[in-house]
């Protein structure tokens, strides 16, 4: 029982340290359109009720980074302004599924046409079940009470940190535990490894099986990428890697939750079930056409092990379960998700002093309050810009940030050429002294920074030649059989497969530092 109880508690902290920078990027997004576009302006900016607003959404989803859990602010404030179910419905679906991280991540992982296609159908799922929705229940705009807009200058800035602290603590709160409690749900239901086989492309049932799944799951848009590009690499399902996308990524228990209470549990089944028959009418279709040709199946794949138990039965890590956490933990974050970390919980302790001491909103009202003369400009240069424009270039800056982000991700070549080197030498080194442990907490290591030197290289030269990816792909076939053999084999092949991994290292830092990139 211990296991899976510490289990549950290992997967919840992993997915809320991915979601945090996307969960802060929402309630950012959410103050703004609250407390600078405004109802009206957010109304024109998403459409509402007509097919073109649900393409509207669609591509705005896309252009803004989000997460499930991050879009759920969102959807409180797309209600709030008089936005139709559907329109919302639309948007909650799509903005998870790509931003511009993810996006670049999947060209490299298969082939662009596959990626484009998934986003293509993406947009057919939304349009598709949201006009039928609309049209079976017309007029679900709610209109609220709009709040008095703040006055320009460091007041404007003031009220949508207000709002998003008081959101941090309120009903969004709740639901973002209900999505992360989904992820504990799966971890103590699923043993250790059991997905490995579950996802087989000449198993017709896959999809199915993946909907179970990816419903109560969470993942970011780079977790979800990363785990299609290994189902296309072992030759799974490809209609699986859609519903993978399409619920595990674009949906959780949380986000469900806040639709059934705020639109009516009727309304959510009716949705859910249009929603569910068009991906897998998708899923089914696309299974074939979209299958990679010359891939030769693999027996099992360890995409899914996020999903399932971290630990077995009966079993206590040599450093203790609590140690064992830590040391996970530690090894899976990346910095920008401690960053996330950081700013929410400043968030959050700013909106309990809130509550506490002012639960009536007088600091709300002060923000409100025009200030006579400080309303007009001042200065010869000074230009009063109205709410709705702020908003406008606060929300292109934070597409420019994702953009730029591409270029921190994915570093030049040779620095995620040295980040590799040191990758390759942990993982190899620990598998030829016998300790599988530590051999297959660096693998994963050895394969994000693989991919992520290919996408850098896309980044800064626009092209790779065939010779550099060959390369690449050898080194990311030879770490594959490490890992398998790592997991049972014995200690001979697991010698003889670390060293063929390091001649494949050694292969792919010939090619990038002697060989020209194009």
């Amino acid at each position: 029982m211990n296991a899976v109880l510490w289990g549950m508690l290992l997967r919840i902290l992993q997915a809320f340290l991915q979601g945090a920078p996307f969960i802060f990027t929402g309630l950012c997004i959410a103050g703004l359109l609250d407390r600078l576009m405004g109802h009206a302006a957010t109304r024109r900016m998403f459409g509402s009720n007509s097919v073109v607003s649900l393409a509207q959404s669609w591509l705005i989803g896309m252009l803004l980074p989000g997460c499930s859990l991050g879009v759920i602010p969102i959807c409180r404030k797309l209600r709030s302004s008089g936005i139709s179910v559907g329109t919302i419905f639309a948007f909650a679906l799509s903005s998870p599924l790509f931003d511009p991280l993810s996006l670049l991540y999947g060209l490299t992982l298969s082939k662009p046409f596959t990626i484009l296609a998934f986003a293509t159908c993406s947009l057919v799922v939304v349009t598709v079940s949201g006009a039928i929705f609309d049209r079976l229940f017309p007029g679900t705009e709610v209109r609220e009470r709009e709040r008095p807009a703040p006055p320009f200058g460091i007041k404007r800035i003031l009220a949508v940190a207000v709002d998003m602290a008081r959101e941090a603590t309120g009903p969004t709160a709740g639901l973002v535990a209900i999505g992360l409690a989904g992820v504990g749900i799966l971890a103590a239901c699923l043993p250790a490894g059991s997905l490995q086989r579950a996802m087989a492309h000449d198993n017709p049932w896959s999809p199915l099986v993946m909907t179970a799944i990816a419903i109560p799951a969470y993942a970011t848009p780079m977790t979800a990428m990363g785990q299609l590009g290994s189902m296309f690499q072992h030759g799974n399902s490809v209609g699986a890697a859609f519903v993978l996308l399409t619920f595990g990524a674009g949906m959780n228990l949380g986000l469900l939750a806040g639709m059934g209470s705020t639109y009516g549990w009727r309304r959510l089944v009716v949705w859910f079930g249009l929603l569910f028959l068009a991906v897998l009418v998708i899923s089914y279709g696309i299974e074939r056409p979209l299958y990679p040709r010359g891939i030769e199946a693999a027996d099992h794949t360890h995409a899914f092990d996020r999903y399932c138990a971290p630990f077995i039965p009966g079993e206590v890590p040599q450093r203790g379960f609590p140690a064992e956490i830590l040391h996970r933990v530690r090894m899976d974050t990346q910095p920008h998700e401690w960053f996330g970390v950081a700013i929410l919980g400043a968030l959050v302790a700013a909106g309990a002093a809130l509550r506490r001491f002012d639960p009536h909103g007088r600091l709300d009202a002060w923000l409100t309050r025009p200030d006579g003369a400080a309303d007009r400009p001042t200065g010869r240069y000074d230009v009063v810009l109205p709410g709705p424009v702020v908003a406008g270039v606060a929300l292109l800056g934070i597409v420019a940030v994702s953009l730029a982000g591409c270029f921190a991700y994915y570093p030049p070549p040779q620095e995620a050429l040295e980040e590799l080197s040191l990758a390759t030498v942990e993982g190899a080194a620990a598998a030829v002294a016998g300790d599988r442990a530590h051999a297959l907490e660096w693998i994963p290591v050895c394969e994000s920074w693989n991919r992520r030197r290919v996408v850098g290289t896309y980044l800064r030269r626009r092209r790779l030649s065939d010779f550099h990816l060959a390369k690449s792909r050898l080194l990311e076939e030879r770490l594959e059989g490490l890992e398998h053999a790592a997991e049972d084999a014995p200690r001979e092949e697991v010698r003889d497969r670390a060293l063929a991994a390091s001649r494949a290292f050694q292969y792919v830092s010939r090619a990038w530092t002697t060989e020209p990139l194009d």
